[in-house]
């Protein structure tokens, strides 16, 4: 078994492939409309869908946005800088909502962004110490 795609709705689909395409640097996958269902999905990665988890946009035409709700946390994604990833994240016109840095209680350095809908993006930045009881 593995994980395959994270499905998150979104409002504004142009606005949401541009940022997961020229802010997070993700490649579009796939993308399908369902003309009797009004509805498309657009699937985002880094790489190929047999090799890793994705992220799936679902985009219902006659929805303009979502409630974000409390059950929902964020998406994690690994980056070689934290700090730089961020700086490039803010020049693509992209939201920091919490800057690079250790984590507290902890040695792993992360940050977090919003994309355009407001789901929360967790940067992990690569070989920072992560040890076991951080991932708890």
């Amino acid at each position: 078994m593995r994980i395959l795609h994270t499905m998150i709705r979104v409002g504004d689909l142009d606005r949401s492939i541009g940022f997961y395409k020229d802010i997070l640097g993700m490649q579009l996958l796939r993308r399908t409309d369902y003309d009797q269902g009004r509805f498309t999905l657009v699937f985002m990665g880094y790489g190929l869908e047999s090799e890793q988890a994705v992220i799936e946009l679902t985009y219902n035409w006659d929805t303009d946005g979502y409630d974000l709700g409390t059950g929902f946390g964020h998406i994690a994604i690994e980056v070689e800088d934290a700090y730089q990833a961020c700086v490039g994240i803010k020049e693509g016109g992209g939201n920091v909502v919490r800057e690079a840095g250790p984590m507290k209680h902890g040695t792993t350095v992360i940050a977090f962004v919003e994309d355009p809908d407001g789901y929360k993006i967790e940067l992990i930045q690569k070989n920072t110490g992560l040890t076991k009881h951080e991932m708890d």
